[in-house]
């Protein structure tokens, strides 16, 4: 996979995919046209990626940049997220990061809740 991503974070994901056991040939790749801005250049080319995981039947879409060696990256991490998502569940990366991130807002909330409460009651 020829990228313009930096080769640390390419080596990452193909030790995320070979901890899924995700094999390349499992993966049915497609190019089609982008849709959205990027003027004449996404209308002329087919940047945006496809693909499909044949044993789930798991499919991805990605168009987040111009370039079609960056969308392939990109859709084969969020391949690998859903993937991960759907064999480990909880303990996914994703999921404790979004978990953790609601927690946070929980705390935040709860805090500025108690403080207007505090405020409320000082102001006769």
């Amino acid at each position: 996979m020829e990228t313009n991503v930096r080769p640390e974070k390419i080596r990452e994901l193909r030790a995320r995919m070979q901890a899924l056991g995700l094999e390349e040939k499992d993966i049915v790749e497609k190019f089609v046209r982008s849709r959205g801005r990027g003027g004449q250049k996404v209308n002329k080319t087919s940047s945006c990626v496809y693909l499909r995981h044949v044993p789930t039947g798991i499919e991805v879409k990605c168009s987040e940049g111009r370039s079609q060696s960056i969308n392939r990256f990109f859709a084969r991490r969020r391949l690998v997220e859903k993937l991960e998502r759907l064999l480990l569940g909880a303990e996914s990366p994703s999921e404790r990061e979004r978990m953790k991130t609601r927690k946070q807002k929980l705390r935040r909330m709860r805090r500025k809740r108690r403080a207007s409460l505090v405020e409320g009651s000082n102001n006769p």
